[in-house]
């Protein structure tokens, strides 16, 4: 599923890029109304405590989303801004929080098959000393994230299978 993964420095930031991928075994239609509903993300995104809109028209560029996490004892709050959109084939978000930009780009073919292959393409950039450290130091951990949040996806599409009922 981890397709590369890469570290380096930009005019002295350190980031983070790797690519990761999951087919999901629905029609692409299908797939975008699934993954684009708000309503679903308590079932495949764990962690997640709330949600809430903040500004914009949703689904379209420039429409924020405040979404709320808790991993292990720690709090996040990530602001979501939508800042390229070509739907149902791809859109490109970022997230901002204390210490750290994310940018993530997503493409979703159709397979021979007639399903949904979902390519993550995503790169970290940490502020803050503290995510430095965790980017150097445990960049798996940002990827096993990801990965854990596709499959998810993929249960809850293919099957209604909720993390809330795991």
């Amino acid at each position: 599923m981890l397709k590369k993964l890469s570290l380096g420095y930009i005019n002295h930031f350190i980031y983070m890029r790797y690519t990761a991928e999951i087919v999901i075994k629905l029609p692409l239609e299908v797939f975008i109304k699934t993954l684009f509903n708000p309503d679903n993300m308590k079932h495949w995104q764990e962690d997640l405590t709330s949600f809430e809109h903040v500004s914009g028209t949703p689904g379209t560029i420039g429409n924020k989303m405040l979404l709320n996490y808790t991993i292990g004892k720690r709090k996040i709050a990530l602001m979501e801004t939508i800042t390229y959109t070509n739907l149902p084939h791809e859109i490109c978000l970022s997230y901002e929080t204390k210490g750290m930009h994310n940018i993530q780009k997503n493409t979703f073919y159709t397979t021979a098959e007639k399903n949904t292959k979902w390519v993550s393409e995503n790169e970290f950039m940490p502020i803050s000393f503290l995510y430095r450290m965790m980017v150097l130091l445990m960049p798996g951990a940002f990827k096993k994230q990801s990965e854990k949040y596709l499959v998810a996806f993929k249960k809850f599409a293919e099957n209604q299978t909720s993390i809330q009922n795991a």
